[in-house]
Formats: structure tokens, C-alpha cells, sequence
């Protein structure tokens, strides 16, 4: 039976443009919804999985407000009962959601998990009959080659992008298309992606992008009454960011809402990522939805009663306003003040992140209330997170975010895959009891320095006590599975990482191991590799060198609380009082409009059936993004598409602040002596706007406080150099430079020297700095 496509029926409430009241807007909207269902008979689906937890708090906040500000007299009067609860709201993504309708369907279906999707389309398209396309054998050397051809297929199979065989199947779908109309490149890809689907069908498995397009086809069929199931236990939905829902998602809820009142709510100008992949304005992608629009200023509840969202405005609001929509200023601001941000610079990246730390600790002293998990910091791309993280913890800021695994850096994946390593070897017979002495000839060791076992014994050798090749003897068993469960054991592994690491750094290596172990069962299990030591490598090396962060969760709410480090686009719907947006350079903001780096970026607008925008219609350009009047004037209309997109991601990220917003950046060198500021083209556009000001934060003064050890060590060594550096600088400007502030700094040095009990190693560092300075380049005794 084939299902006819259902249409959105229902009402569009449209928010204010990035509005600060965000998340009491939408619990408004679940309070009515509630009011006439119940709360148990109300779904609430969220596009993106970031920011349930905030979310769910807000909505929960808003029930038991609405249930104590009514006396029990009202409750009982007619009033439905199940509105005062439960206190925890039916709130799941929409990913997670139509993950369980494919478990409803099928229980015995699995999901295929990121390394072992490695693994399959590995094989498929090394057993591919067809010839590979010159560029593609050639574009197969780079490093990122794996990632970027994974990331394609994921966005072509979240499309359901198929090659057309016959006219048969052109009739039974409308994602089909002609292999004659593709590039060569885009056709053997997609080719390769349609036989990895029919290998996934014939063995059971299903992948993360395919979950939503297969949970489509099964509600509009109600394919063995799987959609009677699920919609039976809600009268009411209420979909969240709908501006993200991309074509196949509004199908999914058209489907899952024929039967239920449907109320979505989205915000113009905030689509950043169904925007990357299709244009449209968010009244256009409505479909049949009534479309209507909510007071900023003061909704006004059911029952009459004056709404309780806030009125107050963050200082940078018309910021916010300006980035998105290109206005500062509309007929129902009141406010005349001009929006205000505060702008960090810095000479690198590096000393960016210092001076962000620094004025973390800063302003939790001038203000006892402010907490860590109050703030957030903010960078571009998900694959910078570990890095600002590490950096921010050296300067003594906590952080709260987990899960963003770069399995190539993990040291307890990198033991776990020395191990496999070294019993692939000793399986070959090519592991001696002597391998790993000291006493063998230094010719011999340095002969097998660079293999892969030495360097393997090597890691082993230093991090386990007593390992010798018994150790590897005694933990080897024919079930690879069981027998990296028995080192794990035998060598206390978990017990070492939880000695050493932080909290954050352990839970994040035990999840590492788990992954190793998920995979060791896995090869036992499949018969893509083989159930044995060579095959557990194989695809461990693989998953380690294709591992990407984009396709895993980062959990930004540990227990443990702390600041948040997390990609931009992951602020939407997760507010902080003080944010911090990192790298706010023109390499990011617009940034490369590449998308990914498999392909030049002037074959992009020849490749039809690409699976993301690359030849936009300059008539697309205006309704997509409002600051874009007179697209017919614009000389590169993909370039600005992408520009006005990452427009839109800074202003998400700045919405996201609601006491004080941060901008920083950084300079670069500008191929000479001489080094420019190279800030977003964004920051220069409200430096020139008169309702905006960006008011620049000095961290680096002589009064400034510095915090954490490794901050401390290194204002102390720059100090002697950076005050001689000055005093030549004030010279040779012909300024006045004050010496008795040099000279009692520098007796001031001298007599912590002196007297203090420092580090020998610290003393000898501080006393070459005045050497550099005055021109010596090694310490003379």
C-alpha cells in the first residue's frame, strides 16, 4: 500500500525576531496547549537535539507556576486535572522521536553506529566494479578525504538522494533523479551511497541520517498501523524551531499530527541550517499552516491574565536585531540608547582565550551571584571545543562540556589500540620476549623506533607498571571482545584514569573505551571484517582516522557545572547571562562558502542534485534573508547566500547572551612585518552603525589581575622584556616613560629572586627574559 502525503493542518505562531524571552514565549504557548489537553496528551518535538534540558526546564518551570498561581477551588472547578501535571514535559527531539517510531515498526532493527558506518562504506566502495573518477582517485590522498566524503553522503542520505533506475521508480519517489543530469563524481558517490543502503537493507541495520526519512515513509503508509500506535497517546503537538524543518521533517510531522491540534513555532531569520541546504523564508515553508504572530512586548493568556514573560532587554538587543535583519530600530522599539557589546582583542588565538579566562575571573568577583554555569563560550565549529576547553581549564576556569570525542587524542583509546597492536603481532610470531628491553643494542632500537609495534610497546611500556609481552600473553583469548575486557581489568585502566584526570577527562576516556569495546563486539559479530585481532585493528585504525566531531553529542550541563564550551549554533536555544563569542574573524564570519573541502568551490554551482545550496537564484537571496534588498545587484550570489548565513549564526550566538555579550577576536599576520586585525566584516558594520557600540575590554593593563597558575608563569616571564620593550617603544615615540614604576618592578622581581622559594628551573627562565631584552640570545655565565 502506498501512502498518500499528508499537508501541515494547523497554526504557525510566529516569535519576534531572536527574541531574549525566548523560552517563556514558548512556554506560553505549552501552558495553552496544556490548558485544553492536559499536559500528558501534549508532544513537544524540537528540531535539534541541543538544548532539551533547558528547554525542559522552562517548560516544567512554567506548569507548576501555572498550577500554584490557581486555588484549589479553580482546579477543581471544571478545570481539566491533569493540566497541574506531570511536571515533566513529553519534550524529545524529532531525530529521537522518529527513532522510536522505527523501534515501534521494527524492534529488531538496528541502528548502525559511526564507526561501523566507517567500516561498510569502506568496503562498499573498495569493492565498487565501476571505475573511480580521476578526481576522486586523486582526491583520495588527502587527509580529510574520508571526512568529507562521509559528510556528503550523510547529507545526501538525510535527503534521500537516490539514482533513478528505471521510470518504475521516478513513480514510487520524488527524491530520485537521473544519473545523466549528476556530475561523474557526484554520480559514482551516489551510486556508492545507494548500494551501501541496499548492504544496510539486506543486513538488517538502519543509519542515523536514514532514521527520519524511513520513519516518514512508515507514518504516511501507516505501514502495520505503526502511525494509529503512536499518535494515540496525544491529542496535541507543539513543534519547536520549525524554521530549521527541513522538507522531509515537516512531511514527518504532517504525518504525525493528521489527527492531533499542531501548533509550531518559529523564528524569522534565524534558520541556519534548513537554510544551508534549502532557501525559503519561514512563512513560505508553512505549507498549509494558518500563520499568526506573538506580541513581543505582552502575550496575553487564555484565561486573560497578562502573560509572564520578561520585559527586560540585554544592553547588545539591538545588536542582535541589526545582524539578523539588517534594522536596529522598528515602530515598536521604545528604547533610544544604542546596543552596547563589549569586544576583546588579542595577538592570537592563544592570548584570546587568556584574556577570556581572565575576564571570566573577573567579573564573578565584581559580582558574587554570577556562577560558571552562567556563562558560555562560544566558537565556531564543534572541532575547536576541545582545544578552548583545555585552555580555559589551564587558566583555572572550570568547564562543564563532555562528549566531544577525538578518539586520535584519547589516550586511553590510543592504549586500547597499542594493545590490539602489539597481540596482532604476537599472533604473527613477530613479537620477541626481548623486544621491549633497554639492554638490546642501541643500533636495534633505533632501527625500530619509527614501526608501528615499537612505538605501540613503547606507549604501553610507560603507561602500564610491570607490562612486559606475559602481560599481553596472559590477556589474549579467543574472544578479542573479552580479552580487551580482561586488560582493561587486569591493568586497572579505569582506575588509573580516574587517579590522574579530572572528573570531565575521565568520563570522557571511559566513553572512549566503551566505543573500543562496541566495536570489538561488533567485529564479532559482523562479517564485514574478520572476528580476529588483525580485524578489531583494522577498524579501529579506521574509525581513529575518520573519526569526526560533527556526528557525535557534546553534553554542555555536567553535574559537576562549570562554563560552557560549545559550537555557536548550539546557543539557539540554551541561553547564558554572559556569552563569549570566539574567533569572530572574517575566516569565520562569513567564513569559506566551501562547505566542504571535496570539491572546488567553482565546480559546486555546476553540480546539480549537490546536497546543499550552491547556485541560489538572486530572487531566493531576498526572501531567505531580509538584510539582502536588491539581490539583481549582487555580483556572487553563493558567496553572499553562505555570508548572510553566518550572519544569522552570530546572531544566534549574540541572542544567546542576556546580561552582557562579549566579541572577540584576534589578529593574524599579514604576510610582512606588519600585523592587521582581521575581525568579521560584521564587527566593522556596527563599529559604523549609530545605534550599535562595541565598547573594547583591556585585560592585558598593568593593573589587570591574573589568574591561574599557567597564566601567572607567563606574565612573569614576559614582564621583564615587555617593560624594556615599552620603555624603547615610549623612546623612540619621543614620549615621556615613568622609570621609578620600572625600577620598583623590577626590584620587585629581584627580591621575590632573591628570597622566594621558587622553582630553580622558573628562576633561570626570569633572568634570560632580561637577557633577550637587552639583545643576548643564551645566558652567558
Amino acid at each position: 500500500m502506498v501512502g498518500t502525503t499528508p499537508t501541515l493542518e494547523g497554526t504557525l505562531a510566529v516569535l519576534p525576531t531572536l527574541s531574549s524571552d525566548l523560552l517563556e514565549l514558548v512556554a506560553t504557548e505549552y501552558d495553552a496547549l496544556c490548558r485544553e489537553h492536559g499536559s500528558g496528551n501534549v508532544l513537544v518535538l524540537k528540531r535539534h537535539p541541543t538544548g532539551l534540558d533547558r528547554v525542559r526546564e522552562a517548560l516544567a518551570r512554567e506548569r507548576t507556576t501555572a498550577a500554584n498561581g490557581r486555588s484549589a477551588d479553580e482546579n477543581s472547578a471544571g478545570e481539566n486535572p491533569v493540566t497541574t501535571g506531570p511536571r515533566s514535559p513529553r519534550l524529545e527531539s524529532l531525530p529521537e522521536h522518529a527513532s522510536k517510531v522505527l523501534e515501534e515498526y521494527d524492534p529488531m532493527l538496528d541502528r548502525l553506529e559511526y564507526e561501523e558506518r566507517i567500516e561498510l562504506i569502506s568496503l562498499v566502495i573498495d569493492g565498487a566494479s565501476r571505475d573511480v573518477p580521476p578526481y576522486l582517485e586523486r582526491a583520495a590522498d588527502h587527509e580529510s578525504f574520508g571526512r568529507d566524503v562521509g559528510q556528503l553522503l550523510l547529507e545526501a542520505t538525510r535527503q534521500r538522494i537516490r539514482l533513478r533506475r528505471d521510470e518504475a521508480d521516478s513513480a514510487r519517489s520524488d527524491t530520485q533523479i537521473p544519473p545523466e543530469e549528476l556530475h561523474d563524481c557526484l554520480e559514482f558517490l551516489y551510486a556508492m551511497n545507494d548500494r551501501f543502503h541496499e548492504e544496510l537493507d539486506a543486513r538488517g541495520y538502519v543509519e542515523r541520517a536514514d532514521v527520519v526519512p524511513k520513519a516518514v515513509d512508515l507514518l504516511e503508509e501507516n505501514r502495520d498501523g505503526v502511525r494509529t500506535r503512536i499518535t494515540s497517546s496525544f491529542d496535541a503537538v507543539l513543534a519547536l524551531e520549525f524554521e530549521e524543518f527541513r522538507h522531509l521533517d515537516r512531511r514527518y510531522l504532517a504525518a504525525l499530527s493528521q489527527d492531533a491540534t499542531l501548533v509550531c513555532l518559529g523564528e524569522p531569520h534565524a534558520s541556519t541550517e534548513r537554510t544551508r541546504v534549502e532557501p525559503g523564508s519561514l512563512e513560505e515553508i508553512a505549507d498549509g499552516l494558518e500563520v499568526e504572530s506573538v506580541s513581543e512586548r505582552r502575550a496575553t493568556a487564555p484565561d486573560g491574565e497578562p502573560d509572564t514573560t520578561s520585559n527586560a532587554r540585554p544592553p547588545h538587543r539591538p545588536i542582535t536585531k541589526f545582524l539578523a535583519t539588517g534594522r536596529t530600530a522598528g515602530s515598536d522599539e521604545t528604547r533610544t540608547e544604542p546596543g552596547t557589546a563589549r569586544r576583546i582583542r588579542a595577538r592570537t588565538r592563544r592570548e584570546q582565550v587568556d584574556a577570556v579566562a581572565t575576564e571570566i575571573q573577573s567579573i564573578r568577583d565584581r559580582r558574587d551571584s554570577l556562577r560558571y554555569d552562567d556563562i558560555a563560550v562560544a566558537v565556531p565549529r564543534v572541532e575547536q571545543v576541545p582545544e578552548t576547553r583545555t585552555r580555559l581549564r589551564d587558566a583555572a576556569i572550570p568547564t562543564a562540556t563532555i562528549g566531544v570525542p577525538s578518539l586520535a587524542e584519547d589516550p586511553a583509546v590510543n592504549e586500547l589500540y597499542a594493545f590490539v597492536t602489539l597481540q596482532c603481532a604476537r599472533e604473527d610470531g613477530i613479537l620477541p620476549a626481548d623486544f621491549g628491553e633497554s639492554e638490546l643494542p642501541q643500533t636495534r632500537r633505533d632501527t625500530r623506533r619509527n614501526e608501528t609495534r615499537t612505538v605501540a610497546y613503547d606507549r604501553l611500556e610507560a603507561r602500564v607498571d610491570g607490562f612486559s609481552s606475559d602481560l599481553l600473553e596472559e590477556c589474549a583469548g579467543a574472544s578479542v571482545s573479552r580479552s580487551v575486557e580482561r586488560w582493561i581489568v587486569r591493568t586497572n585502566l579505569k582506575g588509573r584514569i580516574s587517579n590522574k584526570e579530572e572528573w570531565v577527562d575521565a568520563r570522557e576516556q571511559f566513553e572512549g573505551i566503551q566505543r573500543v569495546l562496541e566495536i570489538a563486539r561488533f567485529v564479532e559479530e559482523t562479517d564485514l571484517v574478520g572476528p580476529d585481532w588483525e580485524g578489531l585493528r583494522r577498524m579501529l585504525e579506521r574509525t581513529i582516522r575518520y573519526d569526526a566531531p560533527h556526528v557525535h553529542a557534546v553534553d554542555t550541563r555536567a553535574p559537576t557545572g562549570g562554563v560552557t564550551v560549545c559550537a555557536i549554533d548550539e546557543l539557539a536555544y540554551d541561553p547564558h547571562a554572559v556569552v563569549f563569542l570566539l574567533d569572530v574573524t572574517e575566516a569565520n564570519y562569513p567564513g569559506d562558502p566551501a562547505l566542504t573541502q571535496l570539491f572546488p568551490t567553482a565546480w559546486l554551482r555546476e553540480m546539480s542534485y549537490y546536497p546543499a545550496v550552491t547556485d541560489p537564484d538572486p530572487r531566493e537571496l531576498e526572501r531567505t534573508f531580509e538584510p539582502v534588498a536588491d539581490a539583481e545587484s549582487v555580483t556572487n550570489p553563493f558567496e553572499t547566500y553562505h555570508a548572510q548565513r553566518a550572519r544569522r549564526r552570530l546572531a544566534i550566538g549574540t541572542r544567546a547572551a542576556t546580561e552582557r555579550l562579549y566579541c572577540c577576536s584576534y589578529e593574524r599576520g599579514s604576510g610582512g612585518l606588519r600585523r592587521t586585525h582581521d575581525e568579521s566584516r560584521y564587527l566593522k558594520l556596527l563599529e559604523r552603525e549609530p545605534n550599535c557600540s562595541l565598547k573594547d575590554v583591556d585585560v592585558t593593563g598593568r593593573e589587570a589581575a591574573i589568574y591561574g597558575e599557567s597564566n601567572a608563569l607567563e606574565a612573569l616571564l614576559d614582564q621583564p622584556r615587555g617593560e624594556l620593550t615599552r620603555l624603547l617603544r615610549e623612546a623612540s615615540t619621543g614620549g615621556d616613560a615613568d622609570l621609578a614604576e620600572t625600577e620598583a618592578l623590577f626590584e620587585e622581581i629581584a627580591l621575590v629572586l632573591a628570597e622566594g622559594d621558587i622553582d630553580e628551573e622558573l628562576e633561570t627562565a626570569v633572568y634570560s627574559q632580561f637577557e633577550f631584552a637587552a639583545g643576548e640570545v643564551s645566558r652567558r655565565e
